[in-house]
């Protein structure tokens, strides 16, 4: 389950930094350059739903291998791509079954692992996403610099095949068979709605992030907020739902689905305006932007290390601490950057901070979301939380680039930034607010 995500994360992240190369080397406009990151990202938060409920129905072992071996088919195609349209196709497919393989992830741990071992289990997710978010941008990097066999940004693709290979072979031996559901009736109907109304929002979100708000981008997240509340409501009165009712009348996985769905945004927000303001306000190259801000992973893996043996005894505990040393990261942020000559690397210092805390709060985030869900639930409940994951994702890209972009003036190079930074800190105080809403205790607590 970690290799496979750590396939994900890793194909979210690689084409951050081999862009540039693959549109010199295809001939292709600089309009193929977003479309290679919203391409995978868009087919996948749009299947996350129905991706785990199609795991309850058709048996989740299953839809994880059919997931994997389709991800690393279209890897496959990516890495032999000869147009700009096969590629970015590849990439729609790799998020099509990357949004069937994900969410199987978190149905098929919940029903191997003890629920007294699931503290330490989520434990480790902190380190996986600090670990992976640096290594895919670096891999790519060495991969193209290397230029194996003169294979340049296809190695790139290549690696994943390699790696889905290897995880087909292990998964097909090592994940026990489990019954599928065949009670469980999915509608056409619902599905497509759902998925449409994702698509619209998340497509409104990555578009408008990156084009200062056009008039297709409100179109798109109009269109997609109008959709999902005509499914909610079409939902709230079916018989048969596409997603458990029960769900939503669990205090713990509502709470933990907010809290998260506030802390990821704000979170994703505080990264991509740092790397905005390394860039383009001090200068820096993407790899020295690295370097800068590498701290924050570092953070990440020391507090999940820390923290993971405490989640299922103290998770709103390990969420407070968390919380609370996030602020204290942006707080400092805040005056540092405030003060327009200061040295560079002295940034890393309260980045360092803002990565303690959130290595705090990744695992026990979803320890605490799930910890009352029984099996029953658990498709719905993994794709709901990777679908949310994903939106808000793009929506704290979103909204802090409409705000740098309407702030930021030619004199000062703090401009842009520090309401950026306001705007998160404002957030993070939502979170602290929402802490009371949670569990004492995440995984086991009954």
């Amino acid at each position: 389950m970690v290799a496979a995500d750590v396939l994900d994360l890793l194909s979210t992240t690689v084409t951050n930094v081999a862009a540039p190369t693959i549109v010199r080397e295809l001939g292709a406009s600089s309009s193929l350059v977003p479309w290679l990151g919203a391409s995978y990202t868009l087919a996948m938060g749009s299947l996350m739903i129905v991706g785990g409920r199609l795991g309850d129905r058709f048996g989740c072992r299953r839809l994880f291998l059919i997931g994997l071996a389709g991800f690393t088919l279209c890897s496959l195609t990516a890495a032999v791509a000869t147009t700009s349209f096969v590629l970015v196709a590849s990439r729609t497919g790799q998020g099509v079954f990357g949004g069937l393989l994900i969410p199987q992830g978190f149905i098929l741990l919940m029903r191997v692992i003890p629920r007294e071992s699931m503290g330490t289990v989520f434990g480790l997710f902190g380190p996986l996403i600090a670990v992976s978010s640096i290594s895919g941008p670096v891999v790519a990097g060495l991969l193209i610099e290397a230029d194996p066999f003169g294979l340049s940004w296809r190695s790139v693709f290549l690696l994943d095949v390699l790696l889905g290979v290897l995880i087909l072979v292990v998964g097909r031996k090592a994940i026990p068979p489990f019954d599928s559901d065949a009670s469980i009736r999915i509608r056409p109907g619902a599905a497509l709605t759902l998925m449409a109304g994702l698509g619209l929002l998340l497509a409104g979100l990555i578009d408008g992030g990156a084009s200062e708000w056009t008039d297709r981008a409100v179109t798109a997240t109009t269109a997609g907020t109008v959709v999902l509340a005509a499914f909610g409501w079409q939902q709230a009165r079916t018989r048969r739902p596409l997603l458990e009712r029960s769900l939503f009348t669990n205090r713990g996985f509502v709470a933990g689905l907010v809290f998260g769905a506030l802390f990821f945004s704000t979170v994703t927000g505080t990264m991509y305006v740092t790397t905005l303001y390394l860039q383009q306000r001090l200068s820096l190259s993407p790899f020295h932007a690295a370097l800068v801000t590498a701290p924050v992973s570092v953070g990440i893996i020391a507090a999940s290390f820390t923290a993971r043996s405490r989640v299922v005894s103290h998770g709103r505990g390990v969420i407070s601490i968390g919380v609370l040393l996030f602020a204290l990261g942006i707080i400092g942020m805040t005056i540092v950057i405030g003060v327009e000559r200061h040295p560079v690397p002295l940034i890393s210092v309260p980045l360092f901070v803002a990565g303690l805390g959130m290595g705090c709060c990744f695992g026990a985030v979803f320890a605490v979301a799930l910890g009352d869900v029984n099996p029953a639930q658990a498709g719905s409940a993994s794709g709901v939380l990777n679908a949310v994951q994903q939106i808000v994702n793009a929506a704290g890209s979103a909204v802090v680039s409409t705000v740098y972009l309407a702030t930021a003036t030619p004199s000062g190079p703090s401009s842009g930034v520090l309401p950026c930074l306001l705007l998160t800190l404002a957030i993070t105080v939502a979170c602290a607010m929402s802490i009371p809403l949670l569990p004492r205790r995440g995984a086991h607590l009954h």
